[in-house]
């Protein structure tokens, strides 16, 4: 089976890399930006290419099984950006699958298509309301897909809430940084809503199972994916907590009475603190944009029933788990981490901005 991943030199095209190289799968990983070859395995394929560019395109898609289109411009980059990657470009693949008669197209797209809602868990079938430019352009990317899915192309649209694991870095860098500093952790509103994240090897899997999936009929739908396990944003980092007390490491803070210190969560008031970071993010003072925002002092979490059903396979971590882990690998490479610069992707820290400031007053 010879599958392309787009977005090959991201967080999940370096999981997805290694886990299909596992199964023998003939993996080929294209991305605009330059890809280290040393952390992928040595079977893969590697491409430089920009989805934007149809020729490009055309060559890559040749001779293809599926395309796992997992790459996209983030919330952070510029809109114009966002809508060129990722809706042109989705258009792009999707047009050279049909010509080339892909069987099998997946398309990363993301619970941010949902908005803010009010309801809980979310289904597959309720409204698409996006905010922000990535959102939006989530929403139009699908619609794409679903005009592909008329043409006789199968389509996979994966839902996925936010996902973290090894690797993971960019907002996660941020809050990782101030527990190994045992800093208080500001939460937006109480804490004690119930946000759902997602382990990057379950996502992994849980593609893969469906690629594997013979019935066409079953796959060729939408589907969300989260942890099943999670509880409150309090409860789940106070577990990461719990475990970074457990786990000291050099460069901690330390009381002057030789304990070391320990995050704690700190609540604050949810209006104030989204109308201040509305403003420090236009002056662009902030890695955090609206979306993450928005939704942080509120449920979100996603039914995942349909693709249990369909698979006959359950996520296996928990939030606390799939925190803990990540924040773990983050320990163990912390030096090589900070040695880099910043960024604007997933496997890149972000400048914390005004975010630092608020750090040394906590």
């Amino acid at each position: 089976m010879k599958i392309l991943i787009t977005g090959g030199a991201g967080f999940l095209g370096l999981h997805l890399a290694k886990y299909l190289s596992k199964k023998n799968v003939n993996v080929t990983l294209a991305d605009i930006a330059e890809i280290d070859e040393k952390e992928y395995p040595k079977s893969c394929q590697f491409f430089r290419a920009d989805i934007r560019n149809v020729q490009s395109i055309n060559r890559l898609v040749k001779d293809l099984d599926v395309v796992i289109h997992a790459a996209a411009a983030l919330p952070l980059w510029e809109a114009k950006e966002i809508f060129e990657i990722n809706v042109s470009g989705t258009r792009n693949l999707l047009q050279a699958s049909l010509k080339n008669r892909v069987k099998r197209f997946i398309f990363i797209s993301s619970t941010a298509v949902y908005g803010v809602p009010k309801k809980h868990p979310i289904f597959e079938d309720d409204p698409l309301v996006g905010v922000g430019a990535y959102g939006e352009s989530k929403i139009q990317a699908e619609k794409l897909c679903e005009s592909s899915r008329k043409k006789d192309l199968v389509i996979t649209i994966i839902r996925p809430k936010t996902f973290v694991g090894t690797h993971r870095l960019g907002v996660f860098e941020i809050l990782f940084d101030w527990i190994r500093d045992g800093k208080r952790i500001p939460v937006i509103g109480s804490g004690n809503n119930r946000y759902q994240l997602l382990d990057v090897d379950d996502l992994v899997e849980a593609i893969y199972r469906l690629i594997m999936l013979t019935d066409k009929k079953k796959v060729n739908k939408t589907f969300n994916i989260g942890a099943e396990k999670f509880r409150t944003v309090r409860e789940d980092l106070e577990k990461v907590f719990d475990y970074a007390g457990r786990h000291p490491q050099s460069g901690r803070k330390v009381h002057p009475e030789g304990v070391t210190k320990k995050s704690r969560i700190l609540p604050t008031p949810a209006l104030v603190v989204k109308k201040a970071l509305w403003f420090f993010e236009k002056l662009k003072l902030s890695p955090l944009y609206q979306w993450v925002y928005d939704t942080a002092d509120k449920d979100s979490y996603v039914s995942i029933n349909r693709l249990i059903d369909t698979l006959k396979w359950r996520p296996k971590y928990s939030n606390s788990q799939a925190l803990i882990k990540a924040y773990q690998w983050y320990l163990d490479n912390y030096d090589e981490i900070k040695s880099k610069p910043a960024g604007v992707t997933h496997r890149v820290g972000w400048k914390q901005g005004i975010l630092g400031f608020f750090k040394k007053l906590l």
